[in-house]
């Protein structure tokens, strides 16, 4: 998922850019040197990162077919080991660009509308503390700005350590978590405002299936991954455990503490707003096939990047605008297309030109605790991508 770790690590899937996975950045290990494979600006900023209290950074970087790669620090604190090359790991919050794809693949085949409400296709579960399904349309959920709560906050394993290990394993139906958020009125009523809800896509995961009567997981292999050979991504249930290779994750909970591992736990508790688990390499070939037009129609794509102001996140990306699963970032060259995402351990930040011939993907396997420390892993990671997209890397 995504998200501000600001309030906790509670706010799982805010888009990565805001992300501020605000914590201390703990001295890396003496013994995790950076493993370079690539050009000198993308080493570089992967072993910035890595000075920042990252433990693992991996980034690939492709202009047309030419790739870059690099990767810094260690996969594991206990032994040291290198960071593996194309290594597995939790995208959380890009998910939900693939379900807003796969929501749109249904709208260009006459299946659903982005004007029909919840209602229409989920009757009766959107009701309750002023929440209310027949007002809220299939376009707001995508878009952020049906009002709905964020039901990622009140998850109790993800508000402290001890959380974490009493509930990583927990089973979560996409309802319970619906029934999470319906707990709280609405933040403001549909269309009329935006901020950041994982609870919009675990309806849009919903949606999904009712329309199709498939799985979340089906369809998007169907859809998705089969037709771009994304061999290495999958939407894993109940499955805790991550592909080998992959570094582990690592999460401070609280200012000045200890790197607790947060390498396994049940992604039920994320659905369609963030299970998915990839690769560098997978994340950026979807990323510059969406943008080249290979999976949607024009009609669709325009409408995925059809923006409103991102309210909530001008404090941390000024300029940020959100479309349909997708954001647009300004930039030294213009400007660019992303989808960042937090999970506890993992942040994943990425950035795409608007023609697809430039992509970044990196994957970040700490979330630090204090404000300051994670601000400026947020700095960094931007130039990273700029770099990368605007070409001033060399």
């Amino acid at each position: 998922m995504s998200g501000s770790i600001a309030r906790g690590v509670r706010r799982l899937t805010v888009a990565a850019l805001v992300a501020a996975m605000l914590g201390v950045a703990a001295a890396p290990p003496a013994y995790a040197t950076p493993t370079v494979d690539s050009a000198g600006w993308l080493r570089t900023g992967v072993a910035d990162l890595h000075a920042l209290g990252i433990t693992g950074v991996q980034a690939l970087a492709r202009d047309g077919v030419r790739e870059n790669y690099a990767r810094a620090g260690t996969a594991d604190l206990a032994t040291g080991a290198p960071v593996p090359r194309d290594g597995y790991f939790r995208m959380g919050s890009n998910t939900k660009t693939f379900a807003a794809v796969v929501v749109l693949q249904l709208v260009g085949e006459g299946r659903l509308r982005l004007d029909d409400t919840v209602e229409r296709w989920l009757p009766g579960l959107v009701t309750g503390n002023g929440n209310d399904g027949r007002r809220i349309t299939v376009r707001q959920l995508l878009q952020h700005t049906s009002g709905l709560y964020n039901y990622t906050w009140d998850l109790p394993g993800l508000s402290s350590a001890e959380g974490y290990a009493r509930h990583r394993f927990d089973h979560y139906d996409p309802e319970e978590l619906v029934a999470l958020a319906l707990a709280h009125p609405p933040n403001f009523a549909p269309g009329t405002s935006w901020d950041y809800s994982n609870t919009n896509y675990i309806l849009a995961g919903m949606l999904i299936e009712r329309v199709t009567g498939r799985t979340w997981a089906v369809e998007l292999r169907n859809r998705v991954l089969r037709p771009l050979g994304l061999t290495e991504t999958s939407s894993p249930g109940d499955r805790a455990h991550l592909p080998e290779p992959h570094a582990k994750g690592y999460q401070q909970w609280e200012p000045g503490g200890p790197l607790d591992d947060t390498t396994r736990f049940n992604t039920t508790m994320a659905y369609a707003a963030g299970d998915l688990v990839s690769t560098p390499s997978d994340l950026v070939r979807f990323w510059q096939a969406l943008h080249q037009g290979r999976l949607l129609a024009p009609a669709q794509l325009a409408e995925m990047r059809r923006t409103v102001l991102a309210e909530t996140f001008q404090e941390y990306q000024p300029g940020a605008r959100y479309g349909l699963g997708i954001m647009w970032a300004p930039n030294a060259c213009g400007g660019y297309w992303s989808h960042g995402g937090d999970v506890p351990g993992t942040s994943t930040v990425n950035g795409v030109t608007d023609d697809g011939r430039r992509a970044v993907v990196l994957s970040l396997t700490t979330q630090l605790a204090e404000e300051e420390a994670a601000l400026a892993v947020l700095r960094r990671s931007d130039e990273v991508v700029e770099d990368a997209l605007c070409g001033s890397g060399g």
